[in-house]
């Protein structure tokens, strides 16, 4: 056959229990189940997969357990780590933080699937090292090929594939179209339904209220000494989750302030200080300029190489991977503010 793909790499190593880490955005997570979906398809429910959306089978995070230490668990126990890259997750921190932890620490595959965009635009930043896969039906194919190839004893179909792999890009033809197309995350978030962010602030408040519902038991039952650090257990996920789907960009740019306040306690005063400026501030160049002093002072600071070498020297590498990503956040949070003023 002229379209038949060439075997995947066929030192490609096979593993005992192979299981795929989907890397999404929250609201992407119809994307992620289908994407799961296709893996259980092709290998007859073997290859197993994670998703921290799933909410109604066993791929997720159950209530009642802490995002972080699970989340880490799972891409610990990862074979593959597929980020799937959309209009809405593309350069987001928490994409590049669980795929920073994969390849960093763990030396995990990461596979970057571009959808819904072009290649080119999924291929930046630290996907730029990456080899990434399109969306079309060959690479999808020749990905999800080399996925079931982890399996032991398995040999992989290529037409059962690319038939499977055909009905999922049907499945998600509808779901690319209703992405909100942006260029900021400022302006996703201002052309969104208010319904749909509603609903969503409304979900997220209910898990994080039953992941606290047994908080003091777990504290009697554990043996550990409780750690004011044990906050960058908060996943970066669920931090700007929280930033973009309140209706008050201010109250967002507070929960981003509020993850550098132990280590950077400076920013988070300025940047109080700053929320109170930008709103009561009328004139657009005089708040422009605000921005610009805080931004430099914010950059400053967690660019900082002592900031690093602090981290390294408490064992805390993921939390200054979540240092690095905060600023860009919380700048996009303060302008919203800026805006509406």
């Amino acid at each position: 056959m002229s379209d038949e793909i060439a075997p995947v790499d066929s030192g490609i190593a096979k593993a005992t229990h192979p299981l795929v880490f989907i890397s999404h955005d929250t609201r992407d997570a119809d994307l992620a189940e289908a994407f799961s979906n296709l893996l259980k398809s092709v290998s007859a429910g073997v290859l197993k997969s994670f998703r921290t959306s799933d909410r109604r089978g066993n791929q997720g995070i159950e209530y009642g357990i802490e995002w972080y230490p699970e989340i880490i668990r799972n891409i610990q126990g990862a074979s593959d780590v597929v980020c799937l890259l959309t209009e809405r997750s593309v350069n987001r921190p928490w994409i590049l933080f669980e795929a920073g932890m994969a390849k960093g620490k763990l030396d995990t595959p990461i596979l970057g699937v571009a959808l819904g965009i072009e290649l080119k635009n999924a291929s930046t930043g630290p996907f730029a090292q990456f080899q990434n896969c399109g969306d079309d039906e060959d690479s999808l194919t020749k990905l999800v090929f080399q996925l079931v190839n982890r399996i032991p004893g398995s040999e992989p179909d290529q037409d059962t594939i690319r038939f499977q792999v055909g009905k999922f890009k049907s499945s998600i033809e509808e779901i690319l179209k209703s992405l909100v197309v942006s260029s900021t995350t400022a302006s996703s978030a201002k052309r969104q339904k208010p319904d749909e962010i509603e609903n969503s602030s409304v979900r997220l408040f209910e898990e994080i209220k039953i992941m606290f519902q047994d908080l003091p038991s777990r504290i009697e039952r554990s043996d550990v000494p409780i750690n004011l650090n044990r906050r960058r257990m908060i996943h970066p996920a669920m931090v700007e989750e929280v930033m973009f789907t309140t209706k008050n960009p201010a109250l967002g740019a507070r929960v981003g302030l509020s993850m550098l306040r132990d280590i950077l306690p400076w920013i988070y005063d300025e940047g109080c200080i700053l929320l109170g400026k930008l709103q009561e501030t009328d004139a657009p160049a005089s708040r422009t300029k605000l921005l610009a002093e805080f931004e430099e002072l914010l950059m400053m600071s967690t660019r900082n190489p002592y900031v690093k070498e602090y981290m390294d020297r408490i064992g805390d590498r993921e939390g200054y991977m979540l240092y690095r990503a905060m600023p860009k956040v919380i700048l996009e949070c303060l302008a919203r503010v800026a805006d509406d003023a």
